[in-house]
């Protein structure tokens, strides 16, 4: 992001939430006349394809709580950040807002969202799957609940593998850069397709953590300096100098490695399950030689989740109500309802643990089946990239740093020394 000294976003959201934290004016009330209570409930881009579903739930709900009626906002993806900063710092903010954690953490840090550890009971925190409740903690406060789920798999081509006369598809990025090789002197085509670009995916940088590097240190600095980090610098600077991956990775973005697997010119693809009924639908004759396995990774094993969760305000009017509603939408029986609605995950175990995740039928589909793999890696799944203040100008830092390496415009030592010089003072100047 471009004029970090100046009032950015981050500075932004520091002004509003210390306006806040010292106004003292109270926040609307939320009480009707009669007495019955209104939670406002807002989503991220849900209302399309799911809106039977929540009016569903929500009914349900108020059936249950004759004191409280929900109040429904659906709010477009790139529209929610700026309408919940305004909201928060105009105290209209809803009582029980839809996002991510790395947005919520900026907020959690001044303070925005009810603390819940002493609110919640442990039995109920404990129906989540700890790495996942782990993922919307900060300082060891629990700023948000759980909700749904997605994890990476392995979708790949069969019958490419098969021609470059491989048997299994790759579980590891040693066994990646021997699959690539393969598949390129074989088949004249690559194995698989990652972007470097600095404001596209995440992949290239969770993989660093994969491979056991980690990004920053207690304090915020650069912690990538290290053997391992040079290591995995080395890895992607190899194969991109050995010609086994394309040339446009360091321009084209993720999804061109949509467009070079659906036309049958890679191998791997690295995406969601649910990504496999797209492949039937615009590439017919590549889903039918499709197969999914779990996401690659390294010696560390782990794995990758995206998160979504639920904040409380601090400054709710209705905090029990509130609370209750959160906890009924994401409780073990709605979750599994709404992972088979929208085909993502569940963030409880007992959810998790329906058949629904764990067997499918012998005539099942890719999809099925790959919501199988999904689900089987998701208790070691957990948020790879740091909830933290400027994560974007880090991936930023080390993917430009990489590419100058991959053109052979620095040495791979030099390279991962810019990159942590450069996230240093860049670190000292956003604070971190």
């Amino acid at each position: 992001m471009r004029g970090w000294k100046r009032f950015g976003i981050f500075a932004l959201v520091g002004l509003l939430l210390s306006w806040i934290v010292s106004c003292s004016s109270p926040r609307p009330t939320s009480q009707a006349a009669g007495g019955t209570q209104t939670v406002e409930f807002w989503t991220m881009q849900l209302k399309a394809g799911y809106e039977d579903y929540f009016n569903q739930l929500i009914a349900e709900f108020e059936s249950q709580n004759p004191g409280i009626q929900v109040k429904w906002v659906d709010v477009p993806w790139a529209s929610m950040e700026s309408k919940i900063l305004t909201a928060v710092s105009a105290k209209t903010a809803p009582d029980v807002v839809n996002l991510n954690p790395n947005f919520a953490s900026q907020l959690a840090g001044q303070n925005a969202w009810m603390i819940l550890d002493d609110k919640m009971s442990q039995a109920d925190r404990d129906l989540y799957l700890p790495k996942i409740w782990q993922a919307s903690t900060l300082d060891n406060k629990s700023f948000a609940i759980p909700w749904y789920l997605t994890t990476r798999v392995t979708i790949y081509n069969t019958d490419l593998l098969k021609q470059a006369g491989i048997e299994q598809p790759p579980a590891t990025y040693a066994e990646l850069a021997n699959v690539a090789k393969q598949v390129r002197e074989k088949t004249g085509k690559y194995a698989f397709f990652i972007t470097f670009v600095p404001e596209d995916s995440g992949e290239v940088l969770e993989s660093l953590v994969q491979m056991g590097v980690r990004l920053v240190d207690d304090q915020g600095k650069a912690a990538f300096n290290t053997p391992e980090g040079k290591q995995a610098f080395q890895y992607w600077v190899d194969l991109y100098q050995q010609g086994l991956l394309p040339k446009e990775v360091l321009t084209q973005g993720h999804r061109r490695a949509i467009e070079l697997y659906q036309s049958g010119e890679t191998a791997v693809l690295a995406s969601g399950a649910e990504f496999l009924g797209a492949i039937a639908k615009n590439a017919p004759s590549i889903a039918q030689v499709s197969a999914s396995a779990p996401q690659i990774s390294g010696e560390t094993g782990k794995k990758n989740v995206a998160v979504m969760n639920l904040v409380i305000p601090r400054d709710t009017d209705q905090p029990e109500a509130a609370l209750k509603f959160a906890l009924f939408v994401t409780n073990d029986q709605h979750q599994l309802s709404f992972a088979k609605a929208a085909n993502v995950l569940p963030s409880t175990q007992g959810a998790l643990n329906d058949a629904y995740f764990k067997t499918a039928p012998d005539n099942a589909s890719s999809v099925e089946k790959a919501r199988i793999v999904s689900a089987s890696q998701l208790k070691d799944a957990e948020v790879l990239i740091p909830t933290m203040k400027g994560m974007k100008q880090l991936q930023k830092i080390v993917y430009s740093n990489l590419q100058s390496a991959m053109l052979k415009q620095k040495s791979v030592d030099q390279a991962i020394a810019d990159a942590a010089k450069e996230w240093d003072a860049q670190a000292a100047t956003v604070g971190t």
